[in-house]
């Protein structure tokens, strides 16, 4: 099976001067807990709920008015292209601790998103097991 075959098709990214305050909304908006962060025509990070609530509200002299992705935007991205493996790109979520994997075609244009949710409904349980394990181990 392909990641293509499982993953969330046309994702959209936001710049890094979007503000958190949009961000969150997004995230309620459209029941998703990250957002792709591109400048420049590619992509430069990624944006968790987590990341908003422990880089962003959980620290000191923190204004949500005033904060913008880059503020709270784990920088560097990982990613699998869509004519991957599934049980490739699993592993390499695995061995990140990662939740999500933005998906990029052969033209390097991302795609789609795969996450453990994805996978949950189409790997098989061994993998499913193990990915799970790993992403979830306390970092």
């Amino acid at each position: 099976m392909k990641v293509k075959d499982v993953m969330h098709k046309g994702v959209d990214w936001v710049s890094p001067n979007t503000p958190v305050t949009e961000l969150a909304k997004l995230m309620r908006g459209h029941d998703i807990g990250c957002i792709p962060v591109g400048e420049d025509d590619r992509l430069v990070g990624m944006v968790t709920d987590r990341d908003i609530v422990c880089k962003g509200l959980a620290s000191n002299n923190f204004d949500a008015g005033l904060a913008t992705a880059r503020d709270v935007m784990t920088e560097g991205i990982h990613c699998c292209r869509e004519d991957d493996d599934l049980a490739k790109a699993v592993h390499h979520m695995e061995k990140l601790q990662l939740r999500r994997l933005p998906v990029i075609n052969k033209s390097k244009r991302m795609v789609g998103i795969i996450s453990l949710g994805d996978v949950s409904h189409s790997a098989s349980g061994d993998l499913l097991s193990e990915c799970v394990k790993s992403v979830s181990a306390h970092h």
